[in-house]
């Protein structure tokens, strides 16, 4: 994050420089300094520049001397103003987040980031076990949303009641010995029975599925909604956001971009050949050659076998994972709370292709999804049209094995 260098912080963290910049007046009352979102740090992480300062806290993300000449430059700024006092901003953290499957490899740093959004009030903590220990280590940072802790399936709706985003981080990763269908077999019963236990509890919840494979579990999480009566299209998302961050990173590498600047659509799925980079329509425009974009195309799309072979089958994706998840989560609150300006790509269920289910370019508002953003579904190169054509039978055969598997086993009343 060395590009955030300026007076205005990122937040998926509740505020910069806590304590260091806002400090006791001389008549003991807090006080802060509210500024303005800057675009560009907008489109560096998906996240909303944080709004406010907050005086709780004697720790700082930044070095003390970076907030020292910040706090300067507020104090000169206003002494201009001829500003005797300032007002405190307080972050407006009212949003309840549930994540399911804290206590795992996505889970844990997953729920971190989203303890530090300054927009959640309560973050409530589900797993089978070991999420106790999760709950009270987080429950120690002070950050204004309240920990919750949940265990086993009798706990699970009071972990359910009143959220307004559910994150579904739980299942388990391919080990070694266990087949492909072993892994969705397991994975895809996980998501069952907790998008079961959504419907019943918090129906109007955006749902945010990472549960792999994302290209079945997000149909299923679809005909359970269906059967339980509640099914909203625009509330359920097939988290992708990680292909976008890779190709992104990849390819401000690739390009001596700054990382800052760039922004790379990705369509299609989440696995293997139905990851589609638009790298034609990559902002700023650049230009690469054939042998780039197959180059980058590939790593994007296997860049997840790249993490589990460095990790030596000692673990996969799972922090970029987390900050990828965190960011959509934090893009969802902000639409939650009124953002008009908020953008991500996300697999859904869709019109633009002949698909039910596709990851585009999507535009969040309150609502959920409030419209596709169908620009970047034109002008294809010829050689994203053959990768187009070429992903959609692998992309139909996960949907269709996800609703299948709905089909063949009864939901529970």
């Amino acid at each position: 994050m060395a590009a955030a260098t300026s007076a205005t912080a990122l937040s998926i963290g509740s505020t910069a420089c806590v304590g260091s910049i806002a400090t006791s007046h001389a008549n003991s009352k807090s006080f802060g300094v509210r500024f303005n979102s800057s675009n560009y740090l907008r489109r560096f992480s998906g996240l909303k520049a944080a709004s406010s300062i907050d005086s709780e806290g004697d720790t700082s993300f930044l070095a003390k001397e970076s907030c020292a000449s910040i706090q300067k430059s507020f104090v000169s700024r206003a002494q201009k103003r001829n500003q005797r006092s300032w007002t405190y901003v307080q972050p407006q953290a009212s949003y309840k987040v549930a994540v399911l499957g804290a206590a795992g490899g996505i889970g844990q740093p997953l729920a971190l980031l989203v303890k530090m959004s300054p927009l959640v009030s309560a973050l409530n903590l589900y797993d089978v076990a070991n999420v106790k220990g999760v709950a009270a280590d987080l429950s120690h940072c002070n950050t204004p949303s309240q920990v919750s802790n949940f265990t086993g399936d009798k706990e699970l709706a009071s972990c359910l009641k009143g959220v307004n985003v559910v994150v579904i981080p739980a299942g388990v990763p391919r080990k070694p010995g266990m087949t492909r269908d072993d892994l969705f077999n397991i994975n895809a019963s996980i998501v069952r029975s907790l998008v079961e236990a959504v419907a019943d509890n918090c129906p109007d919840a955006f749902i945010h599925i990472i549960s792999n494979p994302v290209n079945s579990t997000v149909p299923i999480a679809a005909e359970i909604l269906k059967q339980k009566g509640v099914y909203d299209p625009k509330k359920l998302f097939g988290v992708t956001t990680l292909d976008v961050v890779r190709a992104n990173t990849f390819v401000a590498q690739k390009k001596n971009l700054r990382l800052i600047d760039v922004d790379v659509p990705v369509i299609g799925g989440h696995a293997g050949i139905t990851i589609l980079p638009l790298l034609s329509k990559t902002k700023p425009s650049v230009t690469f050659t054939d042998e780039e974009v197959q180059e980058l195309t590939v790593r994007i799309q296997n860049a997840g076998t790249e993490v589990v072979e460095a990790k030596a089958g000692a673990g996969s994706a799972t922090l970029s994972m987390a900050y990828a998840a965190a960011r959509f989560v934090e893009s969802s609150l902000r639409a939650f709370d009124g953002d008009s300006d908020v953008y991500e790509c996300s697999y859904v269920q869709s019109e633009v292709t002949e698909l039910p289910f596709f990851a585009s370019r999507i535009k969040l508002g309150r609502e959920g999804v409030e419209a596709v953003v169908k620009s970047d579904l034109e002008g294809f190169t010829k050689y994203e049209e053959k990768a187009l054509e070429a992903l959609k039978p692998e992309l139909k055969a996960s949907i269709e094995k996800g609703i299948n598997f709905v089909h063949k086993q009864p939901v529970a009343a």
